[in-house]
């Protein structure tokens, strides 16, 4: 394969094609160096979702580190990334690694690279670490003896979901959401987070919690789309007063209302804003991806909140988060932490903040729902990932830089923005934005408008106009 290379949130790769065994030692060896030169006495904390391979990755980086005198933490068992995160900070390590994929389909895996502080690496150190990795270093794994790297201490096996559980019961009033009689569903997706909820609040209704790397032939990421089985439970039932949903990894979130309405990741962080502003008299900065709802200046103008805006990437929020009052952060593809967390995105965290909600207020999901749309109003929104060859993808963003596109279809162009891709402005608060993916190889066109059919005509639009171009 070509160098390994980070995008916008890791590395990812076609297991056995380029997610191999040889790459993974590669970067490690990397990784080893970077942490030697970097700190005096490093150490690093390791964990793996339930994908394909996760232990056997998971073990050939520890072995690499160790070999190197780095102290290494790994999991016992599957984790999600904001264990990983969490458990960084709490033994106060160098470093996390995540073998994960997160929402990609079980064909893949991949890194992700955690900083000290507890958040995604900053660019300037993952750049560092990618060039310290070789294309040409052969390793011998089976030359590495485990038991002796335990034997000395250099591997120990940590709990991080025991630790990460118990920051959870450390900020939230779990026996009071338990006791508050509403009937919550989860579904991990047959991510890592599928074990949470069973020690945390076992009589709540489950979905896909079981270990299947396959993920069912379903890429666990919670679109409307990949939560079909959710929708129809809840729609069966009848009794859900609020539905969960994470993805692989368990960083990202989506949630269903009491009548199986999709509550997507712009709702979400508008709701999180409405609750610790509106109901919680709380204030900071609040910090937003490129491609969030523009209703959130709408909501935050309203409780004179003053909104950031970031490229793409939650590693864009860590420095606000650590170094401002922020109240809440949040991204597009449904990463959002709150200023009193880390600054790591963490769909569990958010989830059981609005449980929280409900149980405090004993109103309705769907009523709390409304009450944001009053201040902000009704929207719609979608995304289109459009699978272009390379030349083509580089064609459009060219084209794009150079300012070729003033209007797509009928719907002319007002001002661009190109802070992360290129945001166009139409009439009526409508607006489309078209960027190249950093995690995949795709065109990605966003859109938002006052109502479903015209956000999809806005999309279409600009298919037609980009591949006629």
């Amino acid at each position: 394969m070509d160098r390994i290379r980070f995008g916008t949130d890791g590395w990812r790769g076609v297991i056995a094609k380029d997610f191999t065994l040889a790459n993974v030692a590669k970067f490690a060896y990397g990784l080893a160096r970077w942490l030697i030169g970097k700190f005096p006495n490093p150490s690093a904390v390791i964990g793996y979702d339930s994908r394909f391979g996760g232990e056997m990755f998971m073990e050939a980086i520890a072995k690499i580190l160790a070999s190197k005198n780095i102290r290494v933490y790994i999991s016992e068992n599957f984790v999600s990334t904001p264990m990983v995160s969490l458990g960084v900070v709490k033994l106060k390590s160098n470093c996390g690694v995540m073998i994960t994929a997160s929402h990609n389909s079980a064909e893949y895996n991949g890194i992700k690279l955690k900083s000290d502080f507890g958040g995604p690496m900053p660019d300037t150190d993952v750049r560092d670490i990618e060039n310290l990795i070789s294309s040409e270093y052969e390793f011998d794994l089976e030359m590495l003896n485990w038991n002796y790297f335990i034997e000395r201490g250099l591997i120990q096996y940590i709990n991080l979901e025991s630790i990460y559980l118990k920051n959870i019961y450390d900020h939230f009033d779990i026996d009071k959401i338990i006791k508050s009689k509403l009937c919550f569903a989860f579904d991990a997706m047959y991510g890592s987070a599928q074990n949470t909820f069973k020690r945390l609040m076992p009589d709540i209704r489950m979905l896909r919690c079981e270990y299947n790397p396959s993920f069912l032939g379903i890429p666990p990421e919670p679109l409307p789309k990949n939560l079909h089985l959710l929708e129809e439970y809840i729609l069966k039932k009848k009794d859900i007063d609020c539905a969960l949903a994470v993805d692989g990894d368990g960083d990202r979130i989506a949630l269903f209302d009491e009548n199986a309405t999709y509550i997507d990741s712009h709702n979400v962080f508008l709701l999180v804003i409405h609750y610790l502003a509106g109901y919680k008299k709380l204030e900071g900065k609040v910090i937003a991806g490129f491609s969030l709802t523009h209703k959130l200046e709408k909501l935050c103008t309203h409780y004179h909140l003053k909104v950031i805006r970031t490229p793409i990437g939650f590693k864009e929020f860590s420095h606000f988060i650590m170094d401002e009052k922020v109240l809440a952060a949040g991204e597009e593809s449904g990463g959002i932490t709150t200023g009193s967390y880390l600054p790591e995105r963490d769909g569990v965290w958010i989830g059981i903040t609005i449980w929280n909600w409900l149980a405090e207020s004993g109103k309705k999901l769907s009523e709390l729902m409304h009450e944001v749309h009053e201040i902000t109003g009704t929207f719609a929104y979608e995304r289109m990932d459009l699978e272009l060859n390379k030349n083509i993808r580089n064609k459009v963003i060219e084209e794009c830089r150079q300012q070729k596109y003033t209007k797509f279809g009928e719907f002319a162009v007002s001002k661009t923005e190109d802070l992360d891709g290129y945001k166009y402005y139409l009439d009526k608060e409508r607006w489309v934005m078209i960027r190249a993916s950093g995690t995949e190889p795709v065109i990605r066109i966003y859109a938002e408008a006052e109502n479903r059919e015209i956000v999809s005509s806005i999309i279409n639009a600009v298919v037609n106009t980009i591949q006629i171009a």
